[in-house]
């Protein structure tokens, strides 16, 4: 990807050295433009979404058919007063929020959307995703606590412990891609799944995947697993003292992991940004009619994001449609399903995918 940033700098007329300097800016600077616009649709699908499942109206008063009431209420919390008390410890209670966030900025970076538009390409990308995943449950810890809040330390406390409790079947469910593929780079997990829809992780990692999917819901406090903001009992939890931009991050960070994890389990176990056939439908449609290799994949280059984002979609529309359908769970009842079915399911999975690798 740097190579192309480079070579559209030249273009412009901009020397290479600026390049180099300005490079470790511009994928963040892209990836916060993304996080906003995708955070803004999510919100307005979902409400969209709930409403039409539950039967109500949902938002239609600002903007043609309330489309803009996702800008209004950003609008709303942006100037909204920040107001702490006076036996918060103000330090943490401010970084709390931004600890919460940031990693998933960086996990942004990692995915490979396309072939060529992959920000940060490690060997250890996928290890690397897990790692900065698991900061953000420091950060709802500490922000329950700096609250000085019981109701807030409460949800802190649950955040914690569903964390711990998810995030081992989780990793050992991830941990059968990483046989599958032989690699823990994201783009070498992707390109071990070309061939068509057979040659998806999915088929080999079945249990892996529907233990991943659910452990995600849990990752992220959706229904069923919203524990640790519970507002029937701890009057939204971790984040019951917070208010304007700061409590925005942690609203930010909720949706933008939702569809991080969501394009995480696409690029897993879905073939990432490869398509359903064994070849892409631009070389089906176009190949004969443009002699441009250049502009063939460019059109290809776009079909891969098209695959990506309507992979992602669809598992992110099963996620709403699950919050709009089932009840909470009590926290024995999640901590239970997680040590006894979720953790047993992940081993077996994992002993089975090993399996089918060495005879296969």
């Amino acid at each position: 990807m740097y190579d192309l940033y480079a070579k559209i700098l030249n273009i412009i007329g901009i020397p290479e050295i600026f390049a180099q300097v300005s490079w470790p800016i511009f994928p963040f600077a892209c990836v916060a433009a993304l996080l906003v616009l995708v955070v803004i649709f999510l919100v307005l699908m979902e409400r969209k979404l709930l409403a039409y499942l539950t039967v109500r109206k949902g938002p239609n008063r600002v903007g043609p058919n309330g489309f803009l009431q996702t800008f209004a209420d950003a609008i709303k919390l942006l100037f909204k007063e920040d107001i702490m008390s006076r036996d918060t410890n103000k330090l943490l209670f401010t970084i709390a929020p931004i600890i919460v966030f940031v990693p998933t900025m960086v996990i942004y970076g990692l995915m490979p959307f396309t072939e060529h538009f992959l920000a940060i390409n490690v060997a250890v990308g996928l290890f690397l995703v897990f790692a900065l995943s698991s900061i953000t449950t420091v950060g709802i810890v500490l922000a329950g606590w700096a609250s000085n809040n019981k109701y807030s330390l409460l949800g802190g406390m649950r955040s914690a412990a569903q964390a711990i409790s998810y995030e081992i079947p989780l990793v050992i469910a991830v941990l059968s891609i990483a046989v599958l593929a032989g690699s823990l780079n994201m783009s070498e997990i992707v390109k071990s799944q070309a061939g068509g829809i057979f040659s998806w992780n999915l088929w080999p990692a079945l249990i892996g995947f529907i233990v991943l999917f659910i452990c995600s819901i849990a990752e992220v406090n959706r229904i069923p697993f919203d524990l640790p903001e519970a507002e029937s009992e701890l009057v939204s939890g971790y984040n019951t003292e917070y208010s304007g931009m700061k409590f925005a991050l942690f609203f930010l960070a909720e949706y933008s992991a939702m569809f991080i994890i969501s394009v995480l389990i696409a690029t897993l176990f879905l073939g990432g940004y490869l398509p359903p056939f064994s070849e892409y439908l631009s070389v089906i449609l176009f190949k004969n009619i443009l002699n441009n290799q250049a502009l063939l994949g460019v059109f290809i280059h776009i079909e891969q994001g098209f695959w990506l984002i309507a992979k992602t979609y669809a598992i992110i529309f099963t996620i709403m449609w699950i919050r709009a359908t089932l009840p909470r769970l009590r926290a024995d009842q999640l901590m239970a399903f997680s040590w006894k079915f979720l953790l047993p399911l992940s081993l077996f999975n994992l002993i089975l995918v090993a399996s089918l690798k060495l005879i296969f």
